[in-house]
């Protein structure tokens, strides 16, 4: 779980968030106390807490909370490199922050979410350490100018020198007033997978990991947070000596105990999510997004009720079923949709209108589909259809920037020589069945045809004054790989073996061309258009 997605964690004021905003600096006095190593750890109005509150804080955690201060160890042991990782939303900052605040240790932490360049991470990291605080009196600058790694080696180590050095000086006095534990600094950097975005991020990656062994000082932890595994940056940074600590996602059981945790009405609440966990925990099981769909459901769910107390007996449970299926439908496609950028911010107000009726025009057209599907399910399915179906070689073609069939360049009339071979060729294809492609392939192919049919129901939406949005880099708001699997467990798309060339899963798109083709025209999307023909 990202620093963004962790509210109740309170910030330290050695971080360099908690100083760069000029607003905020502009209220409070220019006479600000200077910082001291008790910056380094929480602050001491915050309330100390044991290792029971974070148990009961974080429910069904308790082995990764647990082996992470295995992995900590006692007071001032060495550490090697600790890798946190797992999906988002799966508390892994949370977690490790509050064990840092039950421990006392002092610690730094960056996140490569706010600092977006080598340069913004460096001057954050140096700035802590420095104990400097950016702000109105120094024009908002940092201690010190660094873009390169190796000046960035040469300030920290002088810098983690003069730290541990004032650590060892007033350990008996700061151990007294239990303010810091223990004369080790850890350096903790959070969203590493966003460095592979950075220019020249291998070298970035590689000189991250072998941070450890540049410096060679026992005295410093190196904890990385990552929602990917350590094995997706041995490829470009090579193999570096680590201990890995997986977060794994939440299941099904684990989210109940956590749904339930802040509810009064465990009765009426239970009710409630034997109707809407499974349908939604098909979409998606990160627990904010979960938490952002219960949250209106429920309180239109509740709306009959003239009691917040009440016991629902069938017949209630039966009227509030009632009442809340119209709402299941519309729901789970707000969950999981593609969106698009407006071209002008004056007129957000249309496009989200504009983006409402496409969505009531596109589940008018679902009653030619036998089961329930997300729009972007649909997608993920026509893209595997497309990538069975279609040679991988014509996908530049087929999805360049004009795309389609009309694109291609007109051949010559063929001879009955070649008209021959070409059957001869396709019946062997038949017999063949749907190719196989790889994950990357799917996905390209998804962001292409997504982008495609969002600007085709955009100009049949609107008329010749109609305003076109700009597909950019639309974000989903769910996990395509979560929504894949789904498509998997219900053998629409069916997954094989790793290829031992590339090593990586191919996937095999198994429906027949006139599913495709009900599904593509519940989307407007021209399919036929993007099917090649032999």
């Amino acid at each position: 779980m990202g620093k963004e997605e962790t509210p109740q964690i309170p910030r330290r004021t050695t971080r360099s968030s908690s100083s760069s905003n000029p607003i905020l600096e502009s209220t409070k006095p220019k006479t600000l106390k200077p910082l001291t190593l008790k910056d380094l750890v929480f602050e001491e109005s915050q309330n100390s807490i044991t290792l029971d509150n974070i148990f009961s804080a974080f429910p069904c955690r308790k082995n990764q909370i647990l082996e992470l201060i295995r992995f900590l160890g006692p007071l001032n042991s060495p550490l090697l490199p600790l890798v946190v990782y797992g999906g988002p939303c799966t508390g892994k900052t949370s977690i490790l922050l509050q064990i840092f605040r039950h421990l006392k240790r002092p610690f730094i932490y960056s996140s490569c979410r706010t600092c977006y360049s080598p340069r913004v991470l460096f001057e954050s990291i140096l700035n802590q350490l420095l104990l400097h605080r950016r702000f109105s009196v120094n024009g908002y600058s940092s201690v010190k100018r660094c873009e390169k790694p190796l000046d960035f080696v040469n300030f920290v180590k002088e810098a983690f020198v003069g730290v541990l050095d004032k650590l060892k000086e007033n350990s008996e006095k700061l151990m007294s007033n239990e303010v810091i534990n223990g004369r080790m600094m850890y350096l903790i950097i959070d969203n590493l997978e966003l460095v592979r975005e950075w220019d020249k991020s291998s070298q970035i990656l590689h000189f991250l990991f072998k941070l450890y062994d540049i410096l060679n000082m026992p005295e410093v932890g190196l904890i990385f947070i990552s929602s990917t595994s350590p094995d997706t940056y041995c490829l470009n940074a090579g193999y570096f000596e680590h201990v890995p600590v997986v977060f794994p996602d939440y299941t099904e059981d684990e989210l109940l105990q956590i749904f339930f945790k802040s509810q009064e009405n465990s009765k009426i609440y239970s009710s409630f999510l034997g109707v809407v966990q499974r349908p939604f925990s098909r979409i998606t099981k990160r627990l904010n997004e979960l938490s952002t769909a219960f949250s209106p459901l429920y309180k239109k769910y509740c709306e009959p009720l003239t009691e917040v107390g009440v016991v629902p007996n069938e017949d209630i449970k039966r009227r509030l079923f009632s009442h809340i299926q119209p709402h299941l439908g519309p729901s789970l496609n707000e969950i999981f949709r593609v969106s698009c950028q407006p071209c002008l911010e004056g007129e957000m107000n249309a496009e989200k209108t504009r983006l409402k009726k496409s969505t009531w025009k596109l589940e008018a057209h679902q009653n030619d589909i036998d089961c329930h599907m997300s729009i972007s399910a649909k997608y993920l399915l026509v893209s595997a259809f497309l990538a069975s179906r279609n040679p991988a070689t014509l996908d530049a073609s087929l999805f360049d920037s004009t795309g389609g069939s009309d694109n291609r360049k007109r051949k010559r009339k063929n001879s009955v020589t070649s008209m021959e071979k070409k059957e001869t060729a396709e019946q062997e294809q038949l017999m063949k069945g749907p190719g196989t492609f790889p994950l990357e392939r799917l996905l390209a192919i998804f962001q292409c045809i997504t982008s495609v049919a969002e600007i085709d129901l955009d100009e049949e939406q609107v008329d010749n004054n109609s305003l076109i949005g700009q597909t950019g880099d639309g974000g989903l708001m769910s996990d395509v790989l979560l929504q894949l699997s789904s498509l998997c467990n219900a053998n629409f798309i069916s997954k094989g073996p790793s290829c031992p060339l590339e090593g990586s899963i191919r996937y095999r798109s198994t429906v027949s061309e006139e599913l495709a083709l009900k599904v593509a025209r519940s989307l407007k999307f021209p399919l036929s258009k993007y099917l090649y023909r032999r």
